[in-house]
């Protein structure tokens, strides 16, 4: 049984992203989200932690145990990220999974993404086994049609589908050595 905790588990694309867990056997999910009452999935066979992430002290306690880690966050990535590396470290829990965004590595960073990079830059300092994904825009089309871009390479596509994302982030759970250490772009193929 593989444990997995969604840090950030009432956002738009962690619904998605439950839904794809949820069909997934030997998954046991925990969603940690500031306000449980925004999770809009059915979560009877969830375990589910109402905490901010900058309470470190909850952060932690939610952690331990954890196999694996997503991230789909927005606000203060810099502290987040950081709270949720020191609380992995601390607990031995080394496999995580982080959304991030396109064009973070843009010549000329537009300041809506700065957040993203610094997630992605502490994330890839970790040391943790880590995947990044650079999604472009999500859409909420119902197709599951991606392509990847290795960080370096010249990101491509168009909007992709959140169900698109989610199912890669269900392979990642379900093969969790794949992909390791890698930053990815994600996004429709043109």
């Amino acid at each position: 049984m593989k444990k997995v905790i969604i840090i950030g588990a009432s956002g738009s694309l962690s619904k998605y992203v439950i839904d794809a867990l949820q069909k997934e056997e030997d998954i046991e999910l925990t969603l940690l989200a500031r306000n449980s009452y925004n999770i809009s999935n059915d979560t009877r066979s969830c375990r589910i932690i109402e905490a901010d992430v900058l309470d470190y002290s909850a952060l932690k306690t939610a952690i331990q145990g954890q196999d694996i880690v997503y991230i789909n966050l927005a606000g203060d990535l810099e502290k987040m990220s950081s709270n949720i590396v020191k609380a992995m470290s601390e607990t031995g829990v080394k496999r995580v999974i982080a959304i991030s965004s396109k064009g973070i590595y843009d010549e000329r960073v537009k300041p809506i993404l700065v957040p993203y990079r610094k997630l992605a830059d502490i994330i890839e300092a970790s040391g943790l086994d880590y995947t990044i994904l650079r999604p472009d825009w999500f859409t909420n089309v119902n197709e599951v049609d991606y392509a990847l871009t290795q960080k370096g390479e010249p990101e491509t596509g168009s909007a992709v589908s959140r169900k698109s994302i989610a199912s890669f982030v269900a392979t990642l759970v379900k093969s969790a050595d794949s992909h390791l250490r890698e930053n990815l772009g994600i996004s429709k193929p043109n």
